[in-house]
């Protein structure tokens, strides 16, 4: 939390790590505040913590306190004794923009929560947080808890929301007839090269359950007509004679054995001159501050995959039979490793 003085950056070393310790703070009063519908309560104008202490189930002298903490994070603004909706606490609605309050559900809910609780295990073992705290892995728990899934559904689009305009923008797809979205959930990401490229047809393969709401999604795009949904799994096979295959925030889920498999069906499925185009964010060297370098830590404690960098798809891609060619920056935090059969 930074001060009145200046921004963090501005601050001494010690009170930046101070700062950077006890962040969780924040991260609870914005879990709160969603979990509890303050947004969605406030969006019909300005009220007060004794009229939300009913609708809420909140005492309301807490209320009143949390609500006027809010005040001091830009979430709400305060006269007298009434709160209202900043630009900023208005992004938390139920329907907003963004998906800003699923991915705070997610993101800042018990399940993640209790996960990195046990962060430590996964550097002294390498293995998932989730799997000690919950007994299974992460993509299994959410097949089990089909509310929390859609709502992690929800929250991917929340975190990735600005990529799928900007792949579509940064990689020539109007020379392609056919492109496979290999394990494309709702077809976000292919929706958008779609309306983007008028030539190209799409085919968007995933397991039945994780595609039920791309119909929507693909009409709403006004694509719909031009892509075929195939059901299935990447761990067994992918559609064949693609023109280009991509693989969107897909590798950094799973461990390597795990990715060589995906890929070598990946490569079998592949004719020649196809293209594979991985979509994940590829770290920088060194010290070069990058969002992909945080998200590697969420990939080590919850679905046990990692984020790499550009030497490290190559070996990768290498070692699963594909030449990596080139990596094209996107306007996002994504770039698309492209690569072909070696």
């Amino acid at each position: 939390m930074s001060d009145s003085k200046g921004s963090p950056s501005s601050l001494p070393p010690h009170a930046q790590i101070i700062q950077m310790g006890t962040a969780y703070w924040v991260s609870r009063f914005v879990y709160t505040a969603a979990n509890m519908r303050l947004a969605d309560h406030l969006a019909g104008g300005p009220r007060s913590a004794s009229e939300l202490a009913a609708v809420t189930g909140a005492n309301p002298r807490a209320l009143h306190r949390f609500m006027r903490t809010l005040t001091s994070l830009g979430i709400l603004t305060q006269d007298t004794d009434r709160f209202a909706l900043t630009p900023l606490g208005a992004a938390l609605k139920s329907d907003a923009p963004g998906a800003a309050r699923a991915t705070v559900l997610t993101m800042a809910g018990p399940t993640f929560q209790s996960a990195f609780a046990e962060f430590q295990y996964s550097l002294e073992t390498g293995k998932t947080a989730m799997e000690k705290v919950f007994g299974m892995p992460a993509f299994d728990y959410l097949a089990q808890h089909p509310q929390e899934a859609a709502q992690f559904s929800e929250a991917m689009v929340g975190i990735h929301g600005a990529e799928p305009p900007a792949v579509a923008a940064a990689y020539d797809f109007s020379r392609l007839a056919t492109i496979v979205d290999v394990g494309g959930a709702t077809g976000n990401m292919l929706g958008h090269i779609l309306k983007r490229h008028s030539q190209p047809r799409g085919i968007l393969f995933d397991r039945p359950h994780v595609v039920t709401e791309a119909p929507a999604l693909l009409r709403a795009h006004g694509v719909e007509g031009r892509v075929s949904i195939e059901h299935g799994t990447f761990f067994d096979s992918v559609p064949a004679g693609g023109d280009a295959y991509i693989l969107s925030h897909i590798i950094h889920d799973w461990n390597e054995d795990q990715c060589l498999t995906i890929l070598g069906n990946c490569r079998k499925a592949m004719k020649s001159g196809a293209k594979l185009l991985i979509v994940e964010f590829v770290l920088p060297e060194g010290d070069t501050p990058h969002f992909g370098k945080i998200a590697d830590m969420v990939m080590l404690t919850i679905p046990g995959g990692e984020e790499r960098t550009a030497a490290e798809y190559r070996i990768l891609l290498a070692a699963a039979g594909l030449t990596m060619t080139r990596v094209f920056p996107t306007a996002s935090d994504v770039s698309i490793v492209e690569a072909e059969l070696a």
